[in-house]
């Protein structure tokens, strides 16, 4: 099988030579994102808590790639595990001298009615989707200070903006996040950090897999373009977001829902 053809025209490609941390790259919104970031041209570390599944997204990333000076490498990391995420931050560091942006992606769903939501349910949400990204930016933050430069964007939800049926901890989360992203871009903008969240909507991802077809005509009858989203159309917002293109972009939740709250 012929190779590639790898293209040397870096000024088209936004996100060149930029060193991106993605977690929950493996799989889904993230693992679209990765794919989005390479081929804008960007060193691409994926991050996830299965290595056969980060070596998988790996290799298939990688025999991909088409643009002079984007790479791919992997890391099996846990955004609840302090030790890990400052074990990747730290060969990230020695490997590339520098972290330009970080993509907390990260998230698990554990759903139930308020009266039948566990203490475990509620607890394993909590400290992923909220405070997986505190770890994650708290452990990324001083070497983007160092740099003097650095672009945060943190995954929240329609949800966290409009709440929903069965998510009493999902919710907490996704609200959570859109405060983190506020106050951040207040703490960082002034030292050239700009730090976003995106608030996708419902998105064709294996979370979906398993329910029922009413449910998911129900998803789709909610947006205005009547269909759920793809994968790759969230990572062509957090590409936004992560390049110079949104240089003047700080401390926003970004809907991308097809308008479900219209």
């Amino acid at each position: 099988m012929t190779s590639p053809a790898i293209s040397s025209n870096n000024s088209a490609h936004r996100l060149h030579q930029k060193v991106a941390i993605i977690t929950g790259a493996a799989n889904g919104i993230g693992f679209a994102t990765a794919k989005k970031f390479v081929d804008e041209g960007a060193i691409v570390v994926i991050c996830d808590m299965n290595a056969e599944q980060v070596n998988k997204a790996v290799a298939e990333i990688q025999a991909q790639i088409t643009v002079a000076g984007a790479k791919v490498e992997g890391y099996v990391m846990n955004v609840t595990d302090r030790a890990s995420i400052d074990g990747v931050v730290e060969a990230v560091i020695k490997n590339h001298g520098r972290i330009d942006v970080l993509i907390n992606n990260a998230g698990i769903t554990k759903d139930a009615r308020l009266v039948n939501m566990t203490e475990e349910q509620f607890d394993a949400v909590i400290d992923v989707n909220l405070k997986g990204v505190f770890n994650c930016t708290q452990a990324v933050v001083p070497h983007m200070l160092k740099a003097g430069k650095g672009s945060i964007v943190s995954a929240s939800s329609v949800v966290g903006l409009y709440g929903n049926f069965g998510q009493t901890n999902y919710a907490a989360t996704k609200f959570g996040v859109i405060g983190f992203t506020m106050t951040w871009a207040r703490e960082l903008g002034p030292k050239g950090i700009r730090v976003n969240a995106v608030c996708p909507g419902f998105v064709e991802t294996g979370i979906l897999a398993s329910m029922p077809e009413d449910v998911l005509k129900g998803m789709q009858d909610r947006s205005w373009l009547r269909r759920l989203g793809r994968p790759e159309e969230l990572a062509n917002v957090y590409a936004f977001l992560a390049s110079d293109e949104s240089s003047y972009i700080n401390g926003i939740a970004l809907e991308a829902s097809g308008g479900i709250s219209l």
